[in-house]
């Protein structure tokens, strides 16, 4: 297998066990647990604090950055007052809870507690340590967190450090192709393989102004194809080069995430993946993730 081939599994793995991590945005699980921390139930804050838990308590400009497709004014709504209600290091002890609590409710106890969950956890650890700090915000603060014992949330937090590193990593070739967040977003749905409109525009919050300026904009560097104005939310459609960006961005996107994934070899990435995957549908089954999102239209894709 070359090294290109190589990266490209290794995505794809990585593609493939993050609803197991993911799933714990959505978890019903959460927003009482992170209100039982201190923070204000039915409020964004508790999506953005637990995830920027890691980095300690940083500003709304650094949560954007790191985040990188949601509107700054919905991260300022959280950032910095979510860390007046709750420490990091509480929120840090939450995150654990709620991916403890919902994989077991997601798997089942038998799984959870299973010889296959123990050696999945394993795995995923030995690539997490290998993850390298250096231009991986994310990731970093994710590294220096202190490892859970119950194999189900090792698991969890190392699919948590591979995925904010593989995010890390994309980030990076999205700055370097001159797409903003916005425009990062607006691409990627119109691949058909990332949010729906109406997920996209809602969860990272976004007007409908705002989403038609960028698909102009976009349309102007000849990514998209040119749109009617019109009061709703434009459907972005690729031209050739916008598909041929994307195809680019993803293949880029495998390559710089594949390093910590290589250390295991092919053999024991394989086990990873079988296992894994097993859990991920399993989960994907039982309901993790709204009807309308990323992973319900690569379903449907």
């Amino acid at each position: 297998m070359s090294n290109a081939e190589a990266a490209v599994a290794a995505g794809r793995l990585a593609r493939g066990l993050e609803p197991l991590h993911a799933q714990a945005y959505f978890a019903p699980e959460a927003e009482p647990r992170y209100a039982q921390a201190g923070l204000e139930q039915g409020h964004r804050m508790t999506y953005f604090g637990p995830r920027a838990a890691p980095m300690g308590a940083v500003g709304p400009s650094v949560v954007t950055a790191t985040f990188y497709n949601f509107a700054p004014r919905l991260v300022a709504d959280s950032i910095p007052r979510a860390w007046e209600l709750a420490s990091p290091a509480n929120l840090l002890t939450a995150r654990f809870d709620v991916a403890d609590a919902s994989l077991r409710r997601l798997l089942g106890d038998d799984a959870v507690g299973s010889a296959e969950m123990a050696q999945a956890a394993a795995l995923a650890r030995t690539a997490a340590e290998a993850v390298q700090a250096e231009g991986r915000p994310l990731a970093a603060g994710h590294l220096d967190v202190a490892w859970p014992a119950a194999p189900h949330v090792v698991l969890w937090h190392a699919l948590s450090i591979l995925r904010e590193h593989r995010g890390d990593g994309h980030i990076a070739l999205l700055t370097e192709a001159g797409l903003s967040g916005l425009e990062a977003l607006i691409t990627a749905t119109a691949t058909g393989t990332g949010f729906t409109i109406g997920f996209a525009r809602a969860s990272r919050g976004w007007t409908t102004a705002e989403w038609n300026d960028g698909v102009a904009r976009l349309a102007e560097r000849g990514l998209l194809e040119h749109a009617a104005p019109s009061d709703e939310a434009v459907t972005p459609v690729l031209t050739e080069a916008g598909a041929a960006l994307r195809k680019r961005i993803e293949n880029d996107t495998h390559r710089l995430g594949a390093a910590p994934w290589s250390v295991l070899g092919a053999e024991r990435l394989g086990r990873l993946g079988e296992i894994g995957t097993t859990f991920s549908r399993t989960a994907m089954a039982n309901g993790a993730f709204p009807a309308e999102g990323v992973f319900a239209a690569r379903a449907k894709g």
